[in-house]
């Protein structure tokens, strides 16, 4: 088989992919051919295609799952105006709580909470494990036995990572923004996700036990709190009525 051909069928194969691919998983597509490639030819093909798109819209991209065709981050502001349908929007007490499972996993929800020094909403816990972006690791050996977290591939994967090394490190980052960029991030404070104060619903959370603690999550009942707008407006009309 010559390099041309076969830049042409990973090309095809990486299109036509819906997820990424490593190489020894190309390698099985030529297991019937008689001129079967060799998985270093397949490298070689791979290294010509990311130099051939270097001036292209698009690139070959290596990430923890394997190799995909994807649109460059520049071309962004344009790709994005097909979809209708605006990007989601995370809080600045998700991100938060992600980076500190990211760069200090495993880590529990006590953990995160001694941290940030506030509760850790349910919510937010069940948004980063219903986007694959965090796991259940098992649970700590300390009383209660506390659900420990983690990221996950698909984290690395949605954010253009290969490994956890590729991120910056701590020294280096002097703003959540920074971390982060591509998210937008929601300020607006009628909009923020409000975090609730620890209830015994809540701080029970990382004391359950289950096959993954995350049926556990999920079928925890929420409790409705005051939001820290109506905390300050509690706190004026006492003083004004003092």
């Amino acid at each position: 088989m010559t390099l041309d051909k076969l830049k042409n069928i990973l090309e095809a194969v990486l299109l036509a992919a819906e997820r990424p691919m490593k190489v020894p998983q190309l390698e099985t597509l030529f297991k019937e051919d008689e001129d079967k490639p060799t998985r270093d030819e397949i490298r070689q093909a791979i290294n010509d295609l990311g130099e051939e798109y270097a001036e292209r819209g698009f690139e070959l991209k290596q990430v923890a799952s394997g190799f995909r065709l994807q649109v460059k981050q520049d071309f962004a502001p344009w790709v994005g105006k097909l979809w209708e349908d605006k990007p989601a929007r995370y809080t600045r007490a998700l991100l938060e709580t992600l980076s500190l499972i990211t760069y200090r996993q495993p880590i529990t929800r006590g953990e995160i909470e001694e941290v940030r020094g506030v509760s850790v909403s349910s919510n937010i816990i069940r948004t980063l494990l219903e986007r694959d972006w965090i796991r259940v690791l098992g649970h700590k050996d300390v009383p209660g036995k506390p659900t420990l977290y983690g990221t996950t591939r698909e984290f690395l994967d949605y954010f253009n990572l290969k490994t956890l090394d590729e991120l910056p490190s701590l020294a280096e980052i002097k703003d959540i923004d920074q971390i982060y960029p591509e998210l937008a991030l929601e300020e607006a404070a009628n909009t923020e996700q409000s975090e609730s104060e620890p209830t015994e619903e809540q701080s029970a959370d990382d004391q359950k036990d289950g096959p993954d603690g995350v049926e556990a999550i999920e079928s925890e009942v929420e409790t409705e709190t005051e939001t820290e707008t109506e905390i300050e407006e509690s706190e004026a009309s006492s003083v004004a009525g003092a």
